[in-house]
């Protein structure tokens, strides 16, 4: 099933758009957690530094 649903983001409108992934390390335990977002390619860089802040957010608390 998983297949599928990735197959179906390579037709119509699931060209436009692409996943982001950041890795954010646990002050407290030093594990690793992964945030993702989708965004539309016209706006990748606005939501690697939305990302970005979330990291340092996350590892301010």
């Amino acid at each position: 099933m998983a297949k599928k649903a990735v197959a179906s983001l390579k037709t119509g409108k699931g060209k436009d758009y692409t996943k982001v992934i950041t890795a954010v390390r646990s002050p407290k335990t030093g594990a690793y957690t992964f945030k993702a977002m989708i965004a539309h390619n016209d706006h990748i860089k606005d939501a690697i530094e939305v990302a970005k802040e979330a990291v340092i957010e996350s590892a301010a608390q």
